[in-house]
């Protein structure tokens, strides 16, 4: 029960000036969900300070929202460091990197989010920086150009990506640590919701929060959308909470459904289903047809499809599965 409290613990935190900065836990013992995940990650931070070192560089992957970004604060958090936090295609050049590394402090965490997509080049860079904390620049152009080596405090690299795919052998191979982190379950979500509500100063029924978290799509980050949204409809509606038939009734209006699927999800099953008789179908046909960037449907559409069990990639293109054709015909 004193664990249930404290996973519920609705502390606002101000941060950047904004309240809903609060949404996302500070610690670990405040993240709902990921068990296994965190049970290891706790092993090693607490090796990680009883040996006074900096923790193993960590790549977290799964699909968006499920964590990654607050998983890597409540590191630094845990460790006692500061964060510093990019993605990959920010970092351009190598003396972008550079300039990022050697500005580190011991112990520092340097999040880079999108890691899959950092430039060969820069990519090149980071490698004795993760094993041999050093960094080799060339100084001068032309015949007079030399390479110097910079020594580098301790630090962690902690990545994040939704394609782990796409890493490079030899980057992902320099993470000691990895870790891929699944959809919620509903009661989890629910949990998440409740808090949220707690922060926001929004009063909602157990039955309420169950309701949202069955249309999340497994996702805090959709749950957490969706709460403010069904707190919009219920504040116009002259309402004090959040009822289950009052959720229902709003998710319902933005045309979610009772297993979380939304108007692009109907129109890509749809698609496969109807024009495609079931599939197989390629996933640039399918962008050209919903009129869609491929990179959506991959990122957003597919992944909880896959999970859900109402879709299947073959070599051949997408096809539905039985479950998908009696839910959605």
């Amino acid at each position: 029960m004193v664990a249930d409290e404290r996973l519920m613990e609705a502390s606002v935190i101000e941060a950047d000036g904004s309240i809903e900065e609060g949404l996302r836990p500070q610690q670990l013992v405040n993240y709902v969900g990921q068990k296994k995940a965190l049970t290891n990650l706790k092993v090693f931070i607490k090796a990680a300070r009883g040996r006074a070192e900096a923790l193993d560089h960590l790549l977290l992957y799964g699909p968006p929202g499920l964590g990654k970004t607050t998983l890597s604060r409540i590191v630094a958090a845990e460790m006692g460091a500061q964060i510093r936090g990019t993605s990959g295609p920010a970092i351009s050049r190598a003396g972008d990197l550079a300039a990022i590394l050697t500005n580190l402090q011991p112990h520092d965490i340097l999040f880079i989010d999108e890691i899959h997509r950092l430039n060969r080049v820069v990519e090149e860079i980071l490698y004795p920086a993760l094993e041999d904390f050093k960094i080799d620049i060339i100084i001068g152009q032309g015949p007079a150009a030399r390479s110097i080596s910079l020594d580098l405090p301790p630090f962690t690299l902690v990545g994040a990506t939704t394609r782990v795919g796409l890493l490079s052998s030899p980057l992902r191979d320099r993470f000691g640590i990895v870790m891929r982190l699944e959809f919620y379950q509903v009661d989890e979500l629910a949990k998440i919701i409740t808090r949220s509500a707690r922060i926001l100063e929004i009063k909602i029924a157990d039955e309420g929060a169950l309701e949202i978290a069955r249309r999340s799509r497994g996702t805090p980050r959709i749950a957490n959308r969706l709460l403010k949204r069904v707190r919009d409809f219920a504040q116009v509606d002259g309402l004090d909470h959040i009822s289950q038939p009052t959720a229902a009734s709003a998710l319902d209006s933005l045309e979610i459904d009772e297993r979380g699927f939304d108007n692009l999800d109907r129109l890509f099953m749809d698609a496969i289903i109807n024009k495609f008789n079931g599939g197989p179908v390629g996933i640039e046909t399918l962008a050209a047809m919903l009129n869609e960037e491929s990179d959506t449907l991959e990122d957003v559409c597919e992944p909880f499809l896959l999970q859900a069990g109402f879709l299947a990639r073959t070599p051949r293109g997408r096809v539905v599965t039985r479950l998908a054709r009696e839910y959605f015909t």
